[in-house]
């Protein structure tokens, strides 16, 4: 009988696709295609069992279930409904269904998962079986939807729970590595043939023993997913048991075999409750009596017989408050690795502009993404004979580096606090300090971005003409010069500016012409921001919040947006599935941008989402007449102050909001919500609009975690008609 061919694709973390299609065809693929973010390949079931069981580098394995083409969300609807869904499982499983979409008519990847969810279901109603129960955290069946362009392609996710996901980490530290990022490290590194000839193995700091366990895993020829007894595929009704159980056995007498011929392979780590979680995960692992952990700083590691690989993720930060910052910490590992002649290293760092202090030329170099973190991996050897170890870097500045101890002190502190919550919120842009210390009068903004890590961006306040000037330089310069080793940060990633009160155009001026932009997060959202060419980088931080519940509040409602800047608030909007938006404002250099944020979000800019260029105050005087209760939704940020030539007159927000807010008002329909934000400090909402119509002060509710300390940084109301 002919076997069945199916279309997989394997997911795999961004930068290691060559990678993955070197592991395949190790594992007997046939013809491995690689693309963006995975490998596709045409198999027999059997083979797609192995991938799923031997895989140390993919993420999931992705069975093609169907492929159309969708130009709106009824097409979607019905391509998903054309499948019969209670022959691939039954009504009793729980399922979940997950949506990627790129450049896709449908800007909303949480919409077309609900649109296919909706076709699913109905097929069991249709053919008079219960609904399936929809489950997120534990489904039993997980569908994958992704849309390129008008191109569908529907897949069950054979995987179920990711498949770094081995089944031994029960213990972990802080900002643990995921379990396939260190096998694709190891990868390409050479690890498995440097194993094979009997060499050592040294992870410095190990942390959770992720590193030096899957060392020891690829070493000893353990499949991964052995360990794992949730499967995305148990639930299908195409499962094969015998065949599955067959294979399982086959990599039990596998690693039988392998364990014998184990290299040694040691983890070490200063802080002892990471020895203590490594020796779990061993443990779990069935690898205790295999893989050594001892504790030990970098600094009093012996000599160790050759040859050997030294493979690390060194800390990003968060362990480091004994340890003097971690562009020492580099320059201390560099004269470890001095140590060691002959061997191999690869360090895989989060701050890639501190690898210089390695003193080690690297022999390759990889770009990779340890989640949504950019990080760098370099490969580099130890020449034999080395020199005396390296002397720390000569210091290049006469500044009194004491001088910024209070300040580095406050962000250390601060950053303790953000970064967990940052880190629990997903927030990758966010303040870390602002002027907590008042001879420190600054602003440090950090934003993780898509495309090279870590940036920050640094506002310097105009210090009182009673502050001496030279001295108020002085700071600001040690405090520049703080930073690198606080953030772990290259230090051309710090970008200064210096803010005072803009009048007119000035705050839209250009302060340089690099055309750098770079893309972060926010929620759902992916936003382009600029560090370099203007005051401000094209997301205000302090209005994360409101952004949020526009978007919450945004589902099948129509939508405008007034001096509506780079859009951010239209991205969010529409991603929360407005039907339409319009946005206006005056600047074309904004509405460009805004065109680019709306397209990287898969939204195409046009009749639904509309950009249209006018001054907003002339525009809401016609717009009374020709928009008259179009909207349900409305978001009204204006600038506290402008004088614009390019403006029919000055804007005083302060005069001149009763006027905005009544003309936005006639925009609003019945039921429907304006939202009004300002800047400005000395902002009194006037008593005449809070008996014309229901207000709300949400200011409080809208102030971030990182602006706390600013509670004044904006104000913020709901504004609705009073009922008849």
């Amino acid at each position: 009988m002919a076997t069945t061919t199916f279309k997989f694709f394997v997911t795999v973390p961004r930068g290691l696709e060559g990678a993955l299609q070197a592991e395949l065809q190790q594992i007997e693929v046939v013809s491995p295609r690689p693309g963006l973010a995975g490998v596709g390949f045409e198999a027999g079931l059997e083979t797609g069992y192995r991938v799923l069981l031997w895989s140390r580098i993919g993420s999931r394995v992705l069975l093609e279930l169907a492929r159309f083409s969708a130009p709106d969300e009824a097409a979607l609807y019905r391509g998903t409904r054309g499948i019969d869904w209670p022959a691939l499982f039954a009504p009793e499983a729980r399922i979940a269904v997950a949506a990627t979409l790129r450049r896709a008519p449908i800007g909303n990847s949480h919409f077309a998962a609900l649109r296919v969810k909706d076709a699913i279901v109905d097929g069991f109603r249709e053919a008079g079986l219960p609904r399936p129960s929809v489950d997120t955290r534990q489904a039993d069946i997980r569908i994958h939807c992704h849309m390129e362009g008008e191109q569908v392609t529907l897949s069950l996710d054979l995987a179920g729970p990711a498949l770094h996901r081995r089944g031994y980490r029960r213990e972990g530290v802080e900002a643990p590595l995921r379990e396939n990022l260190a096998a694709g490290m190891l990868w390409l590194l050479g690890w498995p043939k440097l194993a094979e000839r009997g060499w050592r193995f040294l992870d410095p700091m190990c942390g959770s023993g992720t590193l030096p366990i899957e060392a020891a895993m690829m070493a000893a020829d353990i499949a991964p997913g052995l360990l794992r007894r949730q499967w995305g595929f148990q639930a299908w009704r195409g499962h094969d048991a015998p065949l599955w159980q067959r294979l399982l056995d086959e990599a039990r007498q596998r690693r039988e075999a392998g364990l014998s011929r184990l290299p040694p392979i040691l983890g070490r780590d200063r802080d002892a409750v990471a020895v203590r979680a490594a020796r779990g995960n061993a443990r779990h692992a069935g690898l205790a009596d295999h893989i050594g952990f001892e504790r030990g700083d970098i600094g009093d590691l012996g000599p160790l017989p050759g040859p050997g690989l030294v493979a690390v993720n060194p800390p990003y930060g968060e362990r480091l408050e004994q340890g003097g910052g971690l562009a020492r910490l580099y320059g201390r590992l560099g004269r470890m690795l001095q140590g060691l002649p002959g061997w191999r290293c690869g360090v895989l760092s989060g701050a890639p502009g501190l690898l210089h202090r390695l003193r080690l030329k690297p022999r390759r170099q990889w770009s990779l993404y340890n989640g949504a973190l950019p990080v760098r991996l370099v490969s580099c050897t130890v020449p034999q004979g080395s020199a005396e170890p390296a002397a720390p870097a000569a210091s290049q500045s006469a500044i009194d580096p004491g001088l910024a101890t209070p300040f580095a002190n406050r962000l250390r502190k601060n950053l303790r606090h953000l970064g967990k919550w940052a880190r629990r919120e997903g927030v990758d842009g966010y303040r870390a300090y602002d002027a907590d210390i008042p001879e420190f009068a600054l602003a440090v903004d950090r934003y993780a971005t898509e495309d090279d890590g870590l940036h920050l961006v640094v506002y310097e306040y105009r210090a009182p003409a009673t502050v001496d000037a030279a001295l108020a330089e002085q700071r600001l310069q040690a405090a520049l010069a703080a930073l690198p080793e606080v953030f772990g940060i290259d230090p051309e990633h710090i970008h200064l500016k210096r803010r005072a009160r803009q009048k007119g155009e000035q705050q839209y001026r250009r302060t340089d012409h690099t055309g750098r932009f770079h893309v972060v997060h926010e929620g759902p959202a992916r936003l382009r921001v600029n560090f370099d060419d203007y005051l401000d980088t094209g997301l205000f931080l302090d209005h994360r919040i409101t952004r949020a519940r526009l978007r919450a509040q945004a589902e099948g409602k129509r939508f405008l947006n007034l001096f509506c800047y780079t859009a951010t608030a239209t991205v969010q909007a529409a991603l929360g599935g407005a039907a339409g938006s319009l946005s206006v404002d005056l600047s074309a250099t904004y509405l460009d941008w805004a065109a680019e944020n709306l397209r990287l979000n898969g939204i195409e800019p046009g009749d639904a989402h509309c950009l249209q260029r006018a001054d907003c105050l002339v525009w809401l005087e016609q717009a009374q007449r020709t928009h008259a209760h179009a909207f349900d939704l409305i978001f009204l940020d204006p600038p506290t102050f402008s004088n614009s030539s390019r403006m029919r007159e000055v804007l005083d927000i302060n005069r001149d909001h009763p006027r905005l807010i009544r003309q936005a008002m006639t925009l609003l329909a019945p039921g429907g919500t304006l939202v009004f934000s300002t800047n400005s400090r000395r902002f009194r909402m006037d008593k005449e609009l809070q008996r014309a119509f229901t207000m709300e002060d949400i200011t409080r509710a809208t102030i971030p975690e990182d602006f706390r300390r600013n509670p004044k940084i904006h104000q913020c109301w709901t504004i609705r008609h009073r009922e008849p």
